[in-house]
């Protein structure tokens, strides 16, 4: 796999990977053990935080120090990319996706992704 790919990590594929869950695809585990262009989006750790508030998801307490220690970048996102999201189409209604998707069209990469919506989009998935 070649380093220039980046991959956008989306919400489960983060958690998953983080809980040694054997939904992890190997693949995709592939990429996150042997890949330097990894990125995760705020919108991601916004998610977890929401969802972890009213006990729908189990957050790891040290996220953000595993985060840091991982090789893995956190995206921001800009305004560019908040605005991207009114030019989606309505394949999907979750908020955090779409701005994932936004976020990848807008820097060109790859979601890491077992979500069946996010392929219906112009953007590369794995």
């Amino acid at each position: 796999m070649s380093e220039r790919i980046a991959h956008l990590i989306d919400t489960h594929i983060l958690l998953w990977n983080m809980t040694g869950s054997k939904r992890l695809k190997t693949n995709h585990r592939d990429i996150l053990e042997n890949t330097n262009n990894l990125f995760v989006s705020v919108a991601s750790i916004w998610e977890m935080a929401i969802k972890a508030s009213i006990k729908k998801l189990p957050m790891p307490n040290d996220l953000l120090e595993q985060i840091y220690s991982s090789n893995i970048n956190i995206l921001t996102i800009l305004p560019e990319h908040a605005l991207a999201v009114s030019n989606l189409p309505h394949h999907h209604g979750d908020p955090f996706d779409r701005m994932l998707i936004a976020q990848a069209q807008q820097e060109k990469l790859v979601i890491m992704t077992m979500d069946k919506f996010i392929p219906l989009y112009d953007v590369k998935t794995i």
